[in-house]
This record gives structure tokens, C-alpha cells and sequence, in this order.
């Protein structure tokens, strides 16, 4: 009876108490609960930073987007002026076409103001540089690499 007892113990596995390379006394349990806690943690921490990039990216294309949209207005009002300014330059050939055409050269200008802010509003959007960054460490921290992110 003691044999049965004791090679009952033998192949017996202790859960608890059994220390690790680094001298923790963690169960294998409790080290991949942690792990996946802390990837769990990681994603979230992720996602945040996407959200946050997301909206500040948002933001200015939707500055540069209102300036775009703003030039094409003056643009067409451009045309709309210059037509009419030609029609009556042609027409009368003095006075009030002259004036016509001052009106559409104002507009001109604003036009082109308004586009080239809206082209470096644009310009400035860098998408997610630090989402892009972080994930593309992922996988050297999975496997354990992480001073190949550094």
C-alpha cells in the first residue's frame, strides 16, 4: 500500500511553490494570466493612441478640406465675374466693364490665397506615425525581442 501511495506521489506535479528561472514562485497559470493581461492592457493602450491620432488627423484635414472647399467657391465666383466683366468689356468697351474685371481680380486672389492654405493645412496631416510605430513592435515583444525595437 505504501508503494501505490508513494508512486502516487511520484508522478505527481507540484502547482504551487515551484520557483521559475528568475526565482518566482508563480504558477504557469498565474505567468499567462499576467501575460495575457498585460497584451490585453497593450491593445487597449493601442487603440487609445489610435483614437487620438485618428482625431487630430481628422482635424486638420478638415481644416484643409474648408479652405479647399472655400478657393473653389472663389474660383467659380472667379469665373462667374470674369465672364460677366468680359461680356460687358466687350460690349461697351469702357467704364463699367473695366470694373467688372477689377472685381474678378480680386476674387482671383482670394482664390488663390485660400487654396495654397488649404494645400498646406493638408500637407501637415501625418496620418498615425505613433500607431504605426508602436504596432510594428508588437511582434519583437511577443517573442521576447524587445531591445530589437530600440
Amino acid at each position: 500500500m505504501t508503494d501505490g501511495s508513494h508512486a502516487a506521489q511520484a508522478t505527481t506535479l507540484p502547482t504551487e511553490g515551484v520557483r521559475n528561472k528568475t526565482g518566482d514562485s508563480r504558477s504557469i497559470g498565474e505567468l499567462l494570466g499576467d501575460v495575457s493581461s498585460d497584451l490585453s492592457t497593450l491593445m487597449r493602450q493601442e487603440v487609445a493612441l489610435a483614437k487620438a491620432e485618428v482625431g487630430q488627423s481628422a482635424s486638420r484635414a478638415g481644416k484643409g478640406v474648408g479652405m479647399l472647399v472655400g478657393a473653389a467657391v472663389t474660383g467659380h465666383l472667379f469665373l462667374v465675374f470674369g465672364s460677366v466683366a468680359g461680356w460687358w468689356a466687350l460690349g461697351e468697351v469702357v467704364g463699367r466693364g473695366w470694373s467688372g474685371l477689377i472685381v474678378a481680380g480680386v476674387w482671383l486672389l482670394i482664390a488663390i490665397i485660400l487654396g495654397l492654405l488649404g494645400k498646406s493645412a493638408l500637407n501637415k496631416v501625418k496620418g498615425l506615425p505613433e500607431t504605426t510605430d508602436s504596432l510594428g513592435k508588437i511582434p519583437n515583444a511577443l517573442k521576447g525581442n524587445e531591445e530589437e525595437n530600440r
